[in-house]
């Protein structure tokens, strides 16, 4: 039981070393980037995005009209799409196929 509790410790005490690692190396690489010199931020100003205009014209939702092709056909008319061939039996139909397929003649001649 002692075993175990001094390599829980000692698992304890890589990850966190790892981690404060990996935190200073970090911080190490974001320094070098970052200005020390403070950026004000300004935000672009939009002075007739507030301003009173005329409204738009008024548009009645309910006169919408309808148009469509000449021929169409609703999709249920039409058919159904074709159902696609599950992975298994794909699978064992090229298994058949390689097993009747011809196999090639290996032949080795070694010379001297």
């Amino acid at each position: 039981m002692n075993m175990k509790m001094n390599t829980t410790k000692i698992a304890i005490v890589a990850a966190v070393a790892f981690c404060m690692f990996a935190v200073s190396t970090a911080h190490a690489q974001m320094a070098s980037v970052r200005p020390s010199a403070p950026q004000i931020l300004e935000f672009p100003s939009n002075p007739q995005h507030a301003s009173q205009h005329a409204m738009a014209q008024e548009t009645s939702l309910e006169n919408w009209a309808y148009t469509y092709a000449k021929g169409e056909v609703p999709l249920a008319e039409v058919g159904t799409l074709p159902r696609p061939v599950p992975l298994g039996d794909v699978a064992r139909a090229y298994r058949k196929e390689h097993a009747f397929a011809p196999k090639a003649v290996l032949t080795l001649e070694k010379t001297n």
